[in-house]
């Protein structure tokens, strides 16, 4: 046997045990309840999976998972939670503004959420070390990644002066997210214009008010709202030479000029080790709310031609992804 098979077989033995001790007697049973459309969170779900396989899960081996999607109609979610706890499932995994709604329905089992929102600004928790009640999870907010956003866009815009803010302001935590960006732009010398729009009918009104004195650039705050309404933004964005910049890697693959924030699948693949905790007899509230601990730079190179602007090279060589 040459070394390297040796060590590839060691490492197998050495860690046989922790896979065999993380496969329950029985098949767990656990819901996954979103209010999107399943084809929106496809790559997701497939990294979550590969986290409760590092684990020792296998669907329709020790693992049942019951999917339950909304396809956008958020007033489905009750009813669907509902039919999850009849089943009966051990918990459910809560993704998106599912969160916010499951959370009034006081459900007999534990739920485990993952969303864009600040759980302290969402009454879900007094600090992220003391998660209320039977809920805790993962959030994807970093507020003070929105100043990040507005440096990027300060490097990639010549003499850029003016930035208009989209944001969904019923999404708990989007002051914090507000505050952040506002500290980057005093001290940047940028001023920002804030466009409140929790409906569609309100960020019409915006982009309406954009189109006869439109911004150098947009800051979109990411949230379930943008990742619905990003198409018309981005479009008009690009109809007035105005780059966009968000958080999420779907807003860049939908022409924005760059998105910065949380790498999303490191969060999803870390969902289920507190699944697995959880079916072991952990409590909710003795496990932290977990912060984004990975982050990833996507340009849209395109984009910045059709806009007419030359990305910085310090910036394509320190992206994660390049879309030519």
């Amino acid at each position: 046997m040459n070394r390297r098979a040796f060590l590839a077989s060691a490492a197998a033995v050495i860690a046989l045990p922790r896979r065999l001790a993380a496969q329950p007697g029985k098949i767990a049973r656990i819901g996954w309840l979103s209010a999107q459309r399943e084809s929106s969170l496809t790559p997701y779900l497939a990294v979550m999976r590969a986290g409760f396989a590092d684990l020792g899960y296998i669907e329709g081996r020790n693992l049942s998972i019951e999917y339950r999607f909304a396809d956008d109609a958020l007033e489905r979610v009750p009813e669907l939670a509902a039919a999850l706890v009849k089943l009966p499932v051990e918990l459910i995994v809560a993704q998106g503004a599912a969160v916010s709604e499951i959370s009034s329905l006081g459900l007999p089992v534990p739920i485990i959420y993952i969303f864009s929102a600040d759980p302290i600004s969402a009454g879900f928790a007094d600090t992220l070390a003391r998660p209320r009640g039977n809920m805790t999870g993962l959030t994807f907010m970093a507020a003070e990644l929105n100043g990040k956003r507005l440096e990027l866009l300060r490097d990639m815009v010549p003499d850029l002066r003016q930035v208009a803010i989209i944001a969904n302001s019923e999404h708990r935590g989007v002051h914090l997210e507000r505050a952040a960006s506002e500290d980057v732009a005093r001290r940047l010398g940028l001023t920002l214009r804030y466009y409140p729009t929790p409906t569609r009918e309100r960020l019409n009104a915006a982009l309406a008010e954009m189109a006869n004195d439109p911004p150098q650039a947009i800051s979109l705050f990411s949230d379930g709202f943008a990742v619905q309404n990003r198409q018309s933004i981005i479009d008009f964005a690009t109809s007035r030479r105005a780059p966009v910049i968000a958080a999420w890697p779907v807003f860049a693959h939908s022409g924005a000029i760059c998105s910065y924030g949380p790498q999303l699948s490191d969060s999803y693949r870390r969902l289920a080790g507190y699944v697995d905790r959880i079916l072991k007899g952990a409590k909710p509230a003795d496990l932290p709310i977990q912060q984004p601990v990975r982050f990833e730079t996507v340009l849209n190179q395109r984009t910045a031609k059709l806009l007419g602007l030359t990305l910085p090279q310090s910036l394509l060589a320190s992206a994660d992804e390049i879309i030519e």
